[in-house]
């Protein structure tokens, strides 16, 4: 592989691990953004966070999302690092 090949690749990589590295706001993503971010949370799972989001207003916490028919605390525990719950401002 040359360097120019290696460099490229490297770039990549780097590229990626940020766009990983970024959390996600479960109280303000979408249903689609939900199901990219969250390991093992696919479109209907997404949805249903979604729609318990609007019923029942914002989470307090990540661990919230266990209230979600269908989320447990392994998926919440192997997604924990990558979500994150903004604090509402209060008016």
């Amino acid at each position: 592989m040359n360097h120019l090949s290696k460099f490229i690749l490297l770039l990549v990589m780097l590229v990626s691990m940020q766009v990983q590295a970024e959390s996600v706001d479960i109280n303000t993503a979408s249903a689609g953004v939900l199901a990219s971010a969250i390991d093992g949370v696919g479109e209907n799972k997404a949805a249903s966070i979604v729609a318990y989001r609007d019923a029942n207003g914002p989470f307090g916490s990540v661990d919230d999302l266990a209230k979600v028919r269908g989320i447990g605390a392994a998926t919440i525990d192997k997604n924990r690092d990558n979500l994150t719950v903004a604090v509402p401002v209060k008016k």
